[in-house]
């Protein structure tokens, strides 16, 4: 396409808008807007030319529109539309993986084991410490008519709780035998002091909630010493 001093210089008489510029139909813009300054500064200031040039400028922009509104594309106007379909799109930045989240270790929880004890009779302290504290309770709650039976079976029930967690190191275990034997105890209490009669429980010299407390302290003096 011929722009600027290059072009031909259109006849004053053309008709035809494109001639009068000196541009091809399938000019581009630019070009028609280039051609349009070229023609007004060769026309100088010559009021009948410069109009000439201005009517033709405006019949191309009328002519371009109308083309536009019946759908029909200039060549120009699909060799850009190409480029900006050839052209790749524009890459986007890759986005940083996300850290990988840690791993929680599996959990391993210990098993609660239900074996059954082993009997087996203690030695040195688990030994002397039971029969000591208990021995002291059942002094005091046959030689105490004033002593409380349950403060002393409670009590009794802690030594051998204490005794148990020491020998086997669990305090569940510890914690569940000791509430079975207490509870066994009592019940032998009751059956003693039941089976023995009002007459010969009134003979005795200790009370019927301390009689029904001496096997419940032995029962657990036992499992103190023998559950290992």
């Amino acid at each position: 396409m011929n722009q600027g001093s290059e072009q031909p210089q259109p006849a004053p008489d053309a008709s035809d808008p494109y001639e009068r510029l000196g541009v091809a139909p399938d000019a581009s813009f630019d070009t028609v807007q280039e051609a349009k300054l070229a023609r007004l500064e060769e026309a100088g200031d010559d009021p009948m030319v410069r109009s000439r040039i201005e009517a033709a400028y405006d019949a191309v922009l009328m002519d371009r529109l109308k083309e536009r509104q019946q759908g029909r594309v200039s060549s120009a106007a699909r060799s850009a539309s190409q480029r900006e379909q050839a052209s790749p799109p524009p890459s986007r930045p890759a986005l940083s993986a996300l850290p990988s989240l840690p791993q929680l270790p599996p959990s391993r929880l210990p098993r609660p084991s239900f074996s059954l004890p082993r009997l087996q009779l203690a030695s040195g302290r688990d030994l002397w410490f039971p029969l000591a504290a208990d021995g002291v309770l059942l002094v005091l709650l046959v030689l105490m008519p004033g002593a409380a039976p349950e403060l002393l079976t409670a009590l009794a029930t802690g030594v051998t709780l204490l005794n148990l967690q020491r020998r086997n190191g669990r305090f569940l275990a510890a914690v569940g035998w000791s509430f079975a034997l207490l509870c066994l105890g009592l019940v032998l209490g009751g059956l003693l002091a039941g089976g023995l009669g009002p007459s010969v429980g009134s003979a005795l010299p200790v009370s019927t909630l301390q009689l029904q407390s001496i096997p419940a302290i032995l029962l657990l003096l036992l499992g103190a010493l023998l559950i290992a």
